[in-house]
């Protein structure tokens, strides 16, 4: 099995993608449990490290079938992989002290020397206030106080000093996060969904990710056009504040390449799915349903068909276009097997006619692997 080389000349204004990522839920369901879903998951960052991905990241959500602590996940990950990045898309900033985060995030990123790319957010669910208490500012200030707090606390600034005797600390201490990784703070990012995010994460010198769900677009913008204006507004912001070329920006999105007519006909009843009820499609057995959809949020498209049809619609999409790395969005509800042939058949058909490159270390699935994985 042979990575494909690039088939046709690249738009003058398409960035060729430097890094593949993939972005998984560590769906669940009622019948196997959770248990086997982070063992599964696991298995998926293994099998993507394999086909030369670059970065895995994992979605987290409370109170569901789903991932809710990434730390301790991407700690387990760490002793399976060598290579591959792992990292949060996103963790909501208002749900977090911010210095236990920083903590348990220095410790994480030693632990797997490095790998560590925290994706954060200053979005809030006000369902969840009852949970983890309500605070005098709203939730969004909230968001951001915490937020400022926990890239202080990664950047090993003082917290403290210590102004009367205690039995913790010297008197004169200064109280710094430990253990402490000295490059975290470089490989934070914002996630980011609207123009006043991307903006806000120029501002605070850290990286960009945008997702699948966008807020506050123009009327009459398609989902493609309002986040290449994101983009190009963190673009903007870092030059004029920092003087330097931006980090590099990530871009998830739902791309599945159907090699078969079979495949074709799933993925195409995925993306009806996902146009006719939203972020409600593909849920796990047992998952909750979502209220109904984010009011005056844009959805984003699902890019489905055969591999020239897939990579024509990613040619064709500003979002997608302009971004530096794509970060593959996995249904929620697909198996290992599926979430494993949509990684293999995106870097084998796909990607390398983006410009893209699988790590050089990389090892392809062996025909078994790639058998099981296509049943």
């Amino acid at each position: 099995m042979n990575i494909a080389a690039p088939s046709r000349d690249l738009p003058a204004l398409f960035r060729p993608k430097q890094r593949l990522g993939f972005n998984t839920r560590v769906s669940f369901n009622d019948d196997d449990g959770p248990a086997q879903g982070l063992r599964q998951g696991i298995e998926l960052f293994r099998q993507a490290e394999k086909l030369g991905y670059q970065s895995g990241w994992a979605y987290q959500r409370h109170f569901d079938h789903y991932l809710s602590s990434p730390l301790p996940f991407f700690a387990a990950v760490g002793q399976h992989t060598r290579h591959i990045t792992l990292g949060s898309a996103v963790i909501p900033m208002r749900y977090q002290d911010p210095i236990l985060l920083a903590e348990a995030a220095g410790t994480t990123d030693l632990l797997i020397d490095g790998r560590l790319e925290l994706a954060i957010s200053t979005g809030a669910n006000g369902a969840f206030d009852a949970v983890f208490g309500t605070v005098d500012a709203d939730a969004r200030t909230e968001a951001k106080r915490r937020q400022s707090r926990f890239l202080a606390a990664i950047a090993g600034d003082v917290l403290h000093t210590v102004t009367e005797r205690d039995q913790g600390a010297p008197l004169g201490a200064e109280l710094r996060v430990t253990p402490h990784s000295p490059t975290l703070r470089n490989r934070i990012r914002q996630g980011s969904a609207s123009i006043d995010s991307a903006i806000q994460a120029a501002e605070l010198g850290i990286g960009l990710i945008s997702g699948t769900v966008l807020h506050d677009h123009a009327e009459g913008e398609t989902f493609g056009q309002y986040q290449a204006r994101i983009i190009d507004a963190y673009r903007t912001h870092w030059l004029r504040i920092w003087k330097t070329p931006p980090p590099p920006v990530a871009v998830a999105a739902s791309i599945l390449v159907g090699t078969t007519a079979e495949l074709r006909e799933k993925y195409a009843a995925y993306d009806l799915e996902r146009r006719t009820v939203g972020i409600a499609a593909s849920r796990p057995k047992g998952a909750l349903a979502p209220a109904g959809q984010p009011v005056g949020a844009q959805i984003s498209p699902v890019f489905q068909g055969t591999p020239d049809e897939v990579i024509e619609s990613i040619l064709s999409d500003p979002g997608l276009a302009t971004a530096d790395e794509l970060v593959l969005f996995l249904p929620p509800a697909f198996a290992l097997p599926e979430n494993i042939r949509l990684l293999s058949d995106l870097a084998t058909t796909v990607a390398p006619s983006l410009g893209w490159t699988p790590a050089p270390d990389h090892e392809m699935p062996s025909q078994t692997t790639i058998q099981g994985s296509r049943q």
